[in-house]
């Protein structure tokens, strides 16, 4: 332990005088909290139950000096300056280096995680479109063979992470309750957004979608405790009110909505309330399991494996009704999902005529929105809710952009709305006011209630 020394250069005056050692080290006890998560998180339902004693010690003199430069030369040789003092065994300098040190590392990764969310997002968007040119009659099967193929995948990826040791019997014996709630809200959110879909049309759904950052937000401040500053607030809604204008500008999005109706309209913005609280649910899983796994954290795989398997177990007691939105017939699903898998494999004969660039192009489309929902909830895992959703975000204009390029199997490129390059720049502002940060000022601010 550290000591703090302290020596008095002797004057001719007091040099005969002794000097009188303390018998006892005084010691003052300092009770430690655990240290919060990153993002200043409260963990829900968690009460601080057991107190720590850090023993920390100020050492009086150990010696007399004997004055003039040899005690300058001593002070010089043993290092004295300003009281130095340490909390357990590392000193309080080295331990606010470390936390430094941690920051910029979780900021870095962060970043590079958004990054990857952000490109990945375009890739989704763009796939998804080019997946649906050889699958055009069959947008029902395309949905139907990436729920349930993503609950193979997530099983075998998990699977094979329990026996490399990185998912543990601990991680797999965690309440389930909160997996089937968030495969009933996904399969919830998908039959509702499925619904909507073949109303809305334009520009509708994207600028619809912006609520889902508000509800995230709002979500999060009632299940989560969490505080945000007015810059934060603003960055988010300069962000969707970017994409609003890049998206619907020089559309008839405003006739669109009309024409649809109140009632699709709140059903979409229910949709994405549904979408929401499943993302803000998979935060308080993660914050859990922290709290559970005493400091150790739940696999991802863990999470996607329940999730995909609750919510392909509920999307198949909506079939009757999801096929109907279709325009399927519930009694004619099973030659419709036969057709679309020959069309899939593209396999000669006259239902794969229409079918070039399958099973390329579904393929693609499949594993890069495997890539893309494994990123965003790895976001999430390390920041939050709202920071997953801005990154989402951020990937709209981006795509709009990519399909003014010449891409194959679609044809003619599109043009750019008028308003691009205004929206962009707009999202672009929102989102430095949302990662400015004043000084001295935490990301995220927790409610001051314990």
């Amino acid at each position: 332990m550290s000591s703090c020394y302290r020596r008095s250069i002797d004057s001719p005056a007091v040099s005969n005088v002794p000097l009188q050692l303390p018998k006892l080290k005084p010691t003052v006890k300092i009770p430690s909290f655990p240290p919060r998560p990153y993002n200043n998180q409260r963990p829900a339902g968690i009460a601080l139950g057991s107190r720590k004693y850090w023993r920390v010690e100020a050492v009086g003199p150990v010696g007399r000096s004997k004055g003039g430069n040899s005690a300058k030369n001593a002070g010089a040789e043993a290092g004295l300056g300003s009281c130095s003092y340490s909390v357990g065994d590392q000193r309080v300098s080295d331990w606010t280096v470390e936390i430094g040190r941690r920051e910029r590392n979780r900021t870095f990764k962060v970043v590079v995680a958004a990054v990857a969310t952000v490109v990945l997002g375009v890739g989704n968007r763009v796939l998804y479109k080019l997946a649906l040119v050889p699958l055009k009659h069959y947008p029902f099967f395309l949905a139907q063979l990436a729920t349930f193929g993503y609950v193979i995948v997530y099983f075998s990826v998990m699977y094979f992470r329990y026996h490399a040791g990185i998912v543990t019997d601990e991680m797999l014996s965690m309440p389930k309750a909160p997996f089937l709630a968030a495969g009933l809200l996904e399969a919830l959110a998908a039959a509702t957004g499925m619904a909507v879909g073949a109303i809305l049309s334009g520009a509708s759904i994207p600028i619809l979608s912006q609520t889902f950052l508000v509800w995230k937000i709002l979500l999060s401040i009632i299940f989560l405790g969490r505080r945000y500053r007015l810059n934060q607030l603003l960055g988010c809604f300069l962000a969707a009110v970017g994409v609003i204008i890049t998206v619907a500008s020089g559309s008839n999005t405003g006739h669109s909505l009309k024409e649809a109706g109140i009632f699709w309209s709140l059903l979409m913005i229910l949709s994405f309330l549904l979408q929401a609280a499943d993302t803000v649910l998979k935060e308080v899983i993660f914050l859990d399991a922290t709290q559970r796994l005493k400091g150790g954290s739940v696999d991802l795989f863990v999470v996607n494996s329940y999730g995909s398997a609750y919510q392909a177990l509920f999307i198949c007691l909506l079939l009757p009704f999801l096929s109907k939105l279709w325009g399927i017939p519930f009694g004619q699903l099973p030659n419709y999902l036969e057709d679309g898998a020959a069309c899939f494999l593209n396999i000669g004969g006259t239902l794969s005529s229409g079918c070039d660039g399958a099973p390329l192009l579904p393929l693609l489309f499949v594993i890069v929105n495997m890539g893309f929902n494994i990123s965003l909830l790895h976001l999430l895992k390390i920041s939050s809710a709202v920071v997953s959703s801005l990154a989402s975000t951020f990937s709209v204009p981006i795509s709009v952009y990519v399909f003014t390029l010449p891409l194959p199997y679609i044809g003619v490129a599109s043009t750019l709305p008028t308003g691009f390059v205004a929206g962009a720049i707009i999202l672009l502002i929102g989102l430095l006011i949302y990662a400015w940060s004043p000084s001295g000022s935490t990301t995220a601010l927790t409610s001051s209630s314990s």
